[in-house]
């Protein structure tokens, strides 16, 4: 998942930029080079929440994602925003004159000096990403239209990729500009080490009896990295390309591996989550229950038929957010947006995924996970199934609250994109680990606080 190695890069690196604003601090004030006893003095405890809460935030304001989009301007303009709100949570948490990390004397020249260490760290890592000197070069096997995707999705990557050109070794049809189709005259070979390239993406459209085995062979055994085309779209977009996969790259793939211990201790996590997530939400339910009464007629919940794991169907509940009467006469129909049976409060709830919370219920049944692929009405499954492949493989977990095709894309309303959304649920159930959920549900407070995506 090189998507999430390098969060945890970047996470890294603000924690240790973190630990030496401290450091830096405490040499200044005390006019000394510190050590481990003055580090610690301060309060292990403290620390630590100091760290978490800065680099939350850092997360919270999209820090971390498309290096290869941002200018300095707009990294200085995250940093300013994340350590505003982080001193005035810091002022929230100040309980005594005598704190040493939350005191103002200590606080604000450590964010401070973390705001110019964290400046540095992204910073550079941005050069990392743009700077053509330090760009791994790639050569696309293939010309054809899988050649073309995969050709357009460099430039659009995270990764400090630079496409040399493509390689013509069948008589597939080119829809690549023929300027970047490379002479290979001499052998596919002499082509990638003339390139100087450290990565082969095959992309051919139909590889029996034209892929050059030999020669791929040597280039690998002479250190290029040789991957085939949904692979490399897998690492660079974070989902799966349909198109270019079967069922045996989905049998010999190295994922899909949802093993028992997984799912026990996913469940454990589950249950932990719909605890907390009770106890918190219990004081403001008979609000929001009062509200939905005020608005508009009709219950206060609403009930409706979803698809779980293994194709069994379970009731979801949420707060209502339409109209008692929503689908007379129309049936089971996509939300769209601007929706005219969405009540005012209605909208509202679901722009906050407030409407959501009564599925923590769905979760202590054990019909849902927190994270997982969203669930879809029954009407909706069977054409779905019908009009996309692989539909049916999301339905070997358990559907989640929230998923990464939640965190990535707006809410679907069509065949195409309950495609897309797809891609990703299969990613998911692909690289399933605790710390991609952990991940996922960060993204998704990030996307509650935003309003993102809802309708």
């Amino acid at each position: 998942m090189e998507q999430n190695k390098r969060l945890i890069l970047l996470v890294v690196g603000d924690t240790m930029a973190a630990i030496l604003a401290i450091l830096t601090v405490i040499s200044i004030k005390y006019l000394k080079i510190p050590g481990a006893e003055d580090f610690y003095s301060l309060g292990t405890v403290k620390i630590t929440v100091f760290i978490t809460i800065i680099v939350f935030l850092s997360f919270l304001v999209e820090i971390y994602k498309n290096h290869h989009e941002l200018v300095a301007r707009d990294i200085a303009v995250k940093i300013g925003a994340s350590l505003g709100v982080s001193c005035f949570v810091f002022s929230l948490l100040t309980y005594s004159k005598e704190s040493k990390v939350y005191g103002s004397e200590f606080l604000v020249p450590t964010i401070v000096v973390f705001g110019l260490l964290q400046f540095i760290c992204h910073s550079t890592y941005r050069i990392y990403v743009k700077f053509k000197g330090f760009a791994r070069r790639i050569v696309i096997l293939g010309v054809g239209a899988t050649a073309g995707n995969m050709g357009a999705l460099i430039p659009e990557s995270d990764e400090n990729y630079l496409l040399s050109g493509y390689v013509r070794c069948s008589d597939e049809s080119s829809v690549v500009p023929s300027d970047w189709i490379l002479e290979n005259s001499r052998g596919i070979y002499e082509t990638v080490m003339r390139e100087k390239a450290d990565k082969i993406v095959v992309s051919l459209s139909e590889r029996r009896g034209v892929f050059p085995f030999q020669e791929v062979m040597a280039c690998k055994l002479n250190g290029v990295d040789v991957m085939d085309a949904p692979t490399f779209y897998e690492h660079v977009t974070g989902k799966l390309y349909l198109e270019g996969i079967n069922p045996s790259w989905i049998i010999f793939s190295d994922g899909f591996k949802v093993s028992s211990v997984r799912k026990t201790l996913k469940r454990g996590v589950d249950i932990f989550c719909a605890i907390v997530g009770i106890i918190l939400t219990i004081p403001f339910l008979p609000l929001i229950a009062l509200a939905i009464k005020f608005d508009s007629e009709g219950p206060i919940f609403y009930r409706q038929e979803r698809v779980g794991e293994r194709e069994k169907n379970f009731y979801l509940y949420k707060f209502r957010t339409m109209r008692v009467d929503a689908e007379s006469g129309v049936g089971a129909v996509w939300a769209q947006k601007n929706d005219s049976r969405v009540t005012r409060l209605g909208a509202f709830l679901r722009k906050c995924r407030i409407d959501e919370l009564p599925q923590f219920f769905n979760i202590l049944c054990g019909d849902m996970s927190m994270v997982g692929p969203r669930p879809e009405r029954p009407e909706f499954v069977e054409k779905l199934k019908k009009d996309i492949h692989y539909y049916s493989e999301r339905h070997f977990v358990k559907p989640g609250v929230t998923g990464w095709a939640q965190v990535r894309y707006p809410y679907g309303a069509s065949v195409e994109d309950a495609m897309e959304k797809l891609r990703f649920d299969l990613y998911y159930i692909k690289n399933l680990t605790l710390t991609f959920d952990f991940l996922i549900i960060l993204e998704t407070i990030q996307v509650v606080i935003f309003r993102k995506g809802a309708r």
